[in-house]
């Protein structure tokens, strides 16, 4: 199959070539996606131990003949997409790039992989800060009044949900950003505004999953450092993104 070419900037090219790159991008995400799905099929068995860490000594029950395959292949598919994700992007990225100038496809590329070093991250501090006291946690409240039991489908839903919203959370920075650097708001404002943008992190973080105290601290803790660190980010890149007489805001420097 022929990788399909990239236009380049202001390249006109009629709509049947734009389907036609569209196509052939969709069939290269999926066949990365069906790779990745064999790859981590195979070592699911290695996925699943890593995220029974946090029970310790626990094993998650099943309470279906099907919920063992099932949960497996969720498991599977879930980190089939996290595997096949920057593939993906990028052929989105490759698709839509051609209508940005290249001034605009700077700023992006800095914010894209600033956003994918701080989703590590928050999937990182997920699994070894937030992850193992909330198991825990639930998993011993009132452990003389219940027989606990921890079912598959359920504590492995909960765990990826965890890191994934966790991830998302670490994102913050980047929201916060981008609305500084499309001057919706100015670090003036979010100093100002600092009182109310505490009440809104937590907020969110009430709204994150997990219903337990011990989760929704520890997720909201790194949002509120997140936040904080932000406003002065705003502040120093604020001042390096003024637009000067001859450019725009989004043309101002790099």
């Amino acid at each position: 199959m022929r990788l399909p070419r990239r236009l380049q900037h202001g390249e006109s090219a009629e709509l049947v070539e734009h389907l036609g790159e569209l196509r052939g991008r969709l069939v290269i995400s999926l066949l990365a996606l069906a790779a990745a799905f064999a790859v981590t099929y195979t070592f699911h068995h290695q996925l699943l131990n890593w995220l029974n860490v946090p029970l310790g000594h626990r094993r998650p029950i099943t309470l279906d003949v099907s919920e063992a395959f099932l949960t497996s292949f969720k498991v599977s598919a879930y980190a089939a997409f996290a595997l096949a994700l920057p593939v993906i992007l990028w052929q989105l990225w490759a698709f839509l790039a051609p209508a940005l100038s290249p001034q605009i496809r700077r700023s992006l590329s800095g914010f894209v992989a600033f956003a994918t070093a701080l989703f590590v991250l928050g999937i990182g501090f997920a699994y070894r800060v937030v992850l193992p006291p909330a198991i825990h946690f639930l998993t011993n409240y009132d452990a003389h009044q219940f027989r606990i039991q921890v079912r598959a489908s359920s504590y492995y839903s909960f765990v990826l949900l965890v890191l994934l919203a966790v991830g998302i959370v670490f994102e913050l920075p980047i929201f916060i950003l981008a609305l500084v650097r499309l001057t919706v708001l100015s670090s003036r404002t979010l100093r100002k505004k600092r009182r109310l943008g505490y009440v809104i992190v937590a907020a969110l973080a009430v709204a994150l999953p997990g219903v337990d105290p011990v989760t929704t601290t520890m997720e909201m803790v790194p949002m509120l450092l997140l936040f904080e660190s932000t406003i002065w980010l705003a502040v120093l890149f604020e001042r390096r993104w003024q637009p000067t007489p001859q450019t725009g805001p989004l043309q101002s420097a790099q």
